[in-house]
């Protein structure tokens, strides 16, 4: 099984050597790099590219690891008991199972996707170490081991919004997504917008970098957000030229709030426009 990439996701040689690598060491490739990059994305064209299901888990501020196993629901089984079900006589009926039992029970291999995995407590990676290094976890209520029928390929995806334990670094392959350059980005835009002319994408670009490159800017535009932004002037038919627009009292880009997210930008490249007014009167 190797990724080549697809019709769909532009992906560079460096992030195609990580996935074929963790592929080979049979270990978690932790995926890192700015919102918009494409990191969830990436779980979905792998599973794709090989031609296997897709499992996704996405972790919340209150996922807790054992729900990625399972949760025994025993007040549920309380309830049934005062009312005379025989569904109590089983307590298998009151398990449901998480994400990794689904991904270690299949029999033909899948691509697990780990999405966000920072956004839970700092304990949440170090409680899943043993499960994903031996691919097995033990049921206690039921007393059976649910043991990876073919391992999967698990990716796992974090925004640095907190530190990750050694111990559990130590078990993943790690990849960076570089942010695009300019010709890896026209190759993004070709894959959305097939034929699209150039003029269109050369001026978009370089306003889209020029934004990015502003110092003291809190959210620099992303990948998608260049996509958005692009839709919508293809949508309004704007001209080309407008992007050139050499106008001081102008130089904040239309519909600029495809790309600009908080006030604290939106003021920054206002206080930016007056200054450059102010120098050309």
């Amino acid at each position: 099984m190797r990724f080549e990439g697809t019709k769909t996701y532009v992906a560079t040689d460096d992030l195609k050597v990580a996935v074929n690598a963790a592929i080979t060491l049979q270990r978690p490739l932790l995926i890192k790099g700015e919102p918009g990059t494409g990191k969830s994305v990436l779980a979905a064209e792998v599973a794709r590219s090989l031609g296997v299901p897709l499992i996704e888990w996405h972790i919340k501020s209150t996922t807790k690891a054992q729900q990625g196993l399972y949760e025994y629901d025993a007040v549920s089984r309380l309830r049934d008991g005062q009312l005379g079900d025989a569904r109590v006589k089983d307590i298998a009926n009151y398990i449901k199972r998480g994400k990794l039992w689904d991904a270690f029970t299949r029999a033909e291999r899948s691509v697990l996707l780990i999405d966000e995995i920072d956004k839970a407590d700092i304990e949440f990676p170090n409680d899943l170490l043993q499960e994903l290094d031996r691919m097995e976890f033990f049921v206690y209520e039921t007393g059976e081991t649910i043991k990876a029928k073919t391992r999967p390929i698990v990716m796992i995806t974090s925004n640095n919004e907190k530190e990750l334990p050694d111990a559990f670094l130590r078990r993943c392959f790690f990849h960076f997504i570089k942010f695009p350059d300019a010709e890896t980005m026209r190759r993004i835009v070709e894959v959305h917008f097939p034929g699209l002319k150039s003029r269109l994408v050369n001026e978009a670009l370089r306003v889209f970098y020029e934004l990015r490159d502003v110092p003291g800017m809190k959210k620099k535009p992303s990948t998608s957000e260049l996509l958005d932004w692009l839709k919508l002037l293809l949508n309004d038919d704007i001209d080309p030229a407008t992007l050139r627009e050499s106008d001081p009292r102008k130089l904040i880009p239309p519909l600029a709030g495809a790309l600009i997210k908080n006030e604290q930008d939106a003021h920054l490249l206002e206080r930016l426009a007056f200054m450059t007014r102010r120098r050309t009167e």
